[in-house]
């Protein structure tokens, strides 16, 4: 099935009207959908240079706006069903205690997930599910989804097709080498 639906995504990308599935993938890429943008997006800049910072442009608003209803899933969700179960289960005071280590280090979750393989998804539910501020979460999901696609739309233009393979199979790698480099100096500095 997951391959059917790759295989769909993929035919989009030579659609007419594949901007507007890109905004479509992008949207509920962030909230539901497993399948990412790139696969759409890779393939549209190739056919159209020109048009790549448009195309992060879209990938990147149509995300964070798909980010803002996946908060809206967790934050709607976990009040009607989540905390009224692990209540039942007694483990309530659990909740705000998690809840202040995920916001704690929100900022920093909602980045990397937005950068990095890591599906986006669980962290925009989970910022909706700890009430995560709204500005923190909206500032680095745009700063970390401008990031990615914009990266991608670089390369793509800069390289052209022979990048394609790298960033298909190694840009999750570089990026999230990049994080666990940029998260170790920071430990460095603040320990040392």
């Amino acid at each position: 099935m997951l391959r059917g639906l790759y295989n769909w995504t993929m035919a989009q990308a030579e659609h007419k009207h594949a901007l507007w599935v890109l905004a479509a993938v992008a949207f509920v890429e962030s909230s539901v959908f497993p399948i990412p943008p790139d696969v759409i997006m890779i393939p549209m800049i190739l056919a159209a240079p020109h048009r790549a910072w448009l195309i992060a442009l879209v990938a990147t608003v149509a995300s964070v706006l798909g980010g803002i209803l996946g908060y809206g899933i967790g934050a709607f969700f976990f009040e009607s069903i989540g905390q009224p179960l692990l209540e039942s289960m007694g483990k309530a005071d659990k909740i705000a205690e998690f809840n202040e280590r995920f916001n704690g280090v929100g900022f920093w979750a909602v980045l990397i997930a937005g950068i990095t393989p890591f599906p986006y998804k669980v962290i925009t539910i989970m910022s909706g599910w700890t009430a995560m501020p709204m500005a923190t979460f909206l500032t680095t999901s745009v700063i970390a989804r401008a990031l990615r696609f914009f990266i991608v739309a670089f390369l793509l233009k800069t390289f052209g097709s022979p990048i394609r393979e790298f960033i298909e199979k190694r840009l999750g790698l570089v990026f999230t080498l990049f994080v666990a480099l940029l998260l170790g100096g920071f430990l460095l500095v603040r320990y040392l």
